[in-house]
């Protein structure tokens, strides 16, 4: 017997049969969501910033020397502290007490600035001790610019401590100066 063998028809391609529709795939359940378990923490308070540490107030004159003023200022307890005393230049730190004033004073030959950092005063300069025709409110931060002989003072009329530090030029006050109160301030020099 013979065997036959298949041969494709001649001519053109037969077309490809278009591919199976997809099977629509029934949506599975989804798991229910379960995250392990975190604590949530308390919410941050806001940051405050630590205290800054209680310094040693003296005079670091004649070495470099940084320090956060408006601190030590605040800090000093006394009428006048000496904080930094150079050949050409002091720092003092100064603490009036209400009713108080640094009493009238001039410097003939040292100008002086005076920063307030809390409290309030009144101002008053003039070219003489009688004649003291400038007078003006200070406030916390207000500056005192006191050209070398003016006669000048500063009186408390707050009901809270002048807080200041005042800087001249040239030094006014021997190195090291301290006077915890206005009275031994003026027994000391002579006021």
């Amino acid at each position: 017997m013979m065997r036959r063998i298949f041969r494709p028809p001649v001519g053109r391609p037969r077309p490809p049969y278009p591919p199976p529709p997809p099977r629509p795939v029934p949506p599975q359940p989804r798991p229910p969501y379960n995250p392990p378990y975190h604590p949530v923490p308390p919410p941050r308070p806001p940051y405050t910033p630590p205290p800054p540490p209680e310094m040693i107030i003296c005079d670091h004159g004649g070495q470099p020397y940084v320090v956060n003023i408006n601190a030590a200022t605040m800090q000093n307890q006394n009428f006048r502290t000496t904080l930094w005393t150079g050949n050409n230049l002091q720092c003092t730190l100064m603490t009036i007490l209400p009713g108080e004033s640094v009493g009238l004073e001039v410097h003939p030959h040292t100008d002086q600035f005076l920063r307030v950092e809390g409290g309030q005063g009144l101002v008053q300069m003039g070219p003489s001790k009688n004649n003291l025709s400038f007078r003006q409110t200070a406030f916390e931060d207000s500056a005192i610019f006191v050209p070398a002989g003016a006669w000048h003072n500063l009186t408390n009329i707050g009901h809270t401590p002048i807080k200041l530090y005042s800087i001249y030029a040239p030094p006014q006050h021997p190195f090291g100066t301290v006077h915890p109160t206005k009275a031994i301030a003026e027994l000391e020099e002579g006021h």
